[in-house]
């Protein structure tokens, strides 16, 4: 980076990234910091980070912010990632929400660059497939993040040979996917049933509408411990009555909020809303 971090720099680009993306920096993540914006200020001509800080403030150079978030947000993903919570969707979940309703809505929160909705949306074809009629409604998957940047690779739902290797067995890259050109192509069948839409998990959630099924895997530890409890107390209020909400294997609501009781599954702990 340009530079060296400078203490005040530091904690005034934290500050930025907080109130923007609810992202909570460490104190001396200053390293992290100069690996994932080095090269894009060195492009852009920025000299120091309080420069870039100034220029967020500005809003002198349009897309800077969306930018700067997109370099900043972990994107780590993997087909039918900890394999765990979609195990416990296909023989728990969707068994007992599914007779229910005439529509079962699912939210995959930071989805990054579609993984885990596409791989709900196979789990949703493989159940249908393996017990014919126990799911009678229609499935819709809405799938949100920040990133302008991996909503677009998602909604292209094309995927390189590493990518496609992460989690992904045989049996199902050969009956989900379509191969041409080097890439891998999720079938129309399986895109159908998902939506991809930019959101910030700090900005209202009302226009997404209720949901049964929330996944938030392995996002809130980028959160400060009071947005966390905003962020849960939020969606617990887009659960429709019964609903489920799915966290990270090592993240939990303890401390955060009383408003879900803890389900303890054989395959998998998940939260129902009270």
């Amino acid at each position: 980076m340009p530079g060296e971090i400078k203490q005040d720099e530091y904690d005034s680009f934290r500050l930025f990234l907080e109130q923007s993306a609810g992202i909570t920096l460490g104190d001396n993540k200053q390293y992290l910091v100069n690996s994932r914006l080095n090269r894009l200020m060195t492009d852009r001509g920025i000299t120091s980070l309080g420069d870039l800080v100034g220029k967020l403030k500005a809003g002198s150079i349009p897309g800077l912010r969306e930018t700067i978030i997109d370099a900043m947000t972990t994107n780590e993903t993997l087909w039918f990632r900890d394999t765990s919570p979609f195990d416990v969707m296909k023989q728990e979940i969707i068994p007992a929400i599914g007779k229910s309703t005439p529509k079962l809505r699912i939210w995959s929160s930071a989805c990054s660059s579609g993984q885990e909705p596409y791989s709900l949306s196979m789990l949703v074809d493989e159940f249908k497939r393996e017990k014919p009629g126990q799911l009678s409604a229609e499935v819709e998957i809405t799938a949100t993040d920040i990133s302008p940047t991996v909503l677009s690779a998602a909604k292209e739902a094309k995927y390189d040979g590493l990518s496609i290797a992460r989690g992904l067995s045989d049996e199902r890259k050969q009956q989900f996917f379509t191969e041409q050109d080097k890439l891998w192509e999720v079938k129309p069948e399986i895109r159908r049933r998902v939506q991809f839409r930019e959101l910030n998990l700090l900005d209202s959630y009302a226009p997404l509408g209720k949901f049964d099924i929330i996944f938030c895997r392995n996002v809130l530890i980028y959160f400060s411990s009071d947005l966390k409890r905003d962020i849960i107390s939020r969606m617990g209020k887009q659960l429709n009555p019964g609903g489920i909400l799915i966290l990270g294997s090592s993240e939990s609501l303890t401390g955060h909020s009383d408003e879900f009781e803890l389900v303890r599954s054989p395959i998998c702990v998940h939260y129902r809303i009270k």
